[in-house]
C-alpha cells in the first residue's frame, strides 16, 4: 500500500479488520464529480465539466466495482467520450499493473503511480475504478457508485438517454435495495472470502445466501428486473456479483452452499443483463479467473481452475 506517496509493503487483500476478524473495505479517497456545467456534485469540488475526450477510466475486468462503471459507460453510449485502460488481471506485489506495455496515458507501470501523480503524499490502497481528468492531470473520483451515477447524468447531451439508471421516481427504492444488497451480497462475498475467523466467515456466508434467497423470491412474480420492467443501477450492482459467483465466489471465497445455477430466476436476470447493449463486452471470464486466483493469500500455488462450464458463457 501507499504511505505518504511511497509504496511501502507488498499488496495484501485485507488492510483492516473489525473486532470479529471480519474484512473492512477501504473508503474511497477522491469524491469529485463530472457535471454537465462543471458545477460541484454531491461531494467534492467543481471544475470538472462534461467534455468529450477529457476523461479516462482505469478499470480491472476482474473487479465488480470497476465493471459497474464500464457497464454504465456502455449503456449510456459514452465509448467515444470516455477512454479506458484495463490493467492486467493478476495482482502483483505492487497491486494492479499495466504490464509490459505500461499505461499509454501517463506512462505508469503500476496503478499506484496514477494515485501519486494526483496526490504525491497519498496514503492507502490504489483501487479501481479510477476516473482521471486529462486536462487537470488528476483523479476525479475513485468511488464506483459515484462514477456509475456520473455515467448516467454527468455527461448531459453527450450521453445516450435510452436508459435512465437512476430515475427520480425510483430513487428511494433503488437506494433501499442498494443498502440491502451491498453489505450482504456485493461486499458479503468478500467478507466471507477474506474473513480471518470462523465467526466472521459464517456471519458473512449466511448473509450472502439470505440475500440471494430474498432476491430469487423477489423475481418470482415474473418481473424482468428488480424494479419490475425498468432496468436500473440496482440491477447493475446485482449483476456484477452474479456474473462472478460460480466462477470465483463459490469456490475461492467459500460461498458454496448453492451455485448461481441453482437459482433459476437470478440466472434469468443475469442472462437478461447480458443481452443489454454492450454489457457482455464488459465480462471476460479469463480475466476474472486469472485475477481472483492470483490472490496468494487465498490460492498460494496460483493454479487457475479450468471450469466451471457455464450455460450463459
Amino acid at each position: 500500500m501507499l504511505m505518504d506517496g511511497k509504496w511501502v509493503s507488498d499488496w495484501q487483500p485485507v488492510q483492516a479488520k473489525d473486532e470479529k476478524g471480519g474484512f473492512v473495505r477501504q473508503t474511497s479517497t477522491f469524491r469529485n464529480w463530472i457535471t454537465a456545467d462543471g458545477g460541484a456534485g454531491p461531494t467534492g469540488e467543481g471544475g470538472f465539466a462534461a467534455e468529450a475526450g477529457r476523461y479516462h477510466l482505469y478499470v480491472a475486468l476482474i473487479c465488480p466495482w470497476a465493471s459497474r462503471t464500464l457497464i454504465g459507460r456502455q449503456l449510456k453510449g459514452l465509448q467515444d467520450v470516455v477512454s479506458v485502460s484495463v490493467v492486467e488481471p493478476e495482482l502483483t506485489d505492487q497491486g494492479w499493473s499495466f504490464g509490459e506495455e505500461r499505461d499509454s496515458l501517463n506512462g505508469a507501470t503500476f496503478l499506484h503511480e496514477i494515485y501519486t501523480r494526483a496526490d504525491p503524499q497519498i496514503s492507502g490502497r490504489a483501487t479501481v475504478p479510477v476516473l482521471w481528468d486529462k486536462k487537470r492531470g488528476t483523479i476525479v473520483n475513485n468511488e464506483s457508485a459515484d462514477i456509475l451515477r456520473m455515467m448516467n447524468t454527468g455527461f448531459g447531451n453527450l450521453a445516450d438517454q435510452t436508459y435512465d439508471l437512476y430515475p427520480a421516481d425510483l430513487a428511494e427504492e433503488i437506494d433501499l435495495l442498494n443498502n440491502e444488497i451491498y453489505p450482504r451480497l456485493n461486499n458479503g462475498v468478500y467478507r466471507a472470502g477474506f474473513a480471518s475467523t470462523q465467526e466472521a466467515y459464517e456471519e458473512a456466508f449466511e448473509g450472502v445466501f439470505a440475500m440471494l434467497d430474498t432476491l430469487e423470491a423477489r423475481l418470482s412474480d415474473g418481473r424482468d428486473f428488480l424494479l419490475d420492467e425498468r432496468m436500473t443501477e440496482a440491477d447493475i450492482r446485482l449483476f456484477v456479483t452474479l456474473v462472478r459467483f460460480d466462477v470465483a465466489y463459490y469456490g475461492l471465497f467459500k460461498c458454496n452452499l448453492r451455485r448461481l445455477a441453482d437459482y433459476p430466476r437470478l440466472s434469468g436476470h443475469l442472462e437478461r443483463m447480458l443481452a443489454l447493449p454492450g454489457v457482455r463486452d464488459t465480462v471476460d471470464l479469463d480475466h476474472i479467473k486469472r485475477g481472483y486466483y492470483s490472490i496468494k493469500a487465498l490460492n498460494p500455488m496460483g493454479i487457475v481452475p479450468v471450469g466451471p462450464d457455464l450455460a450463459w458463457a
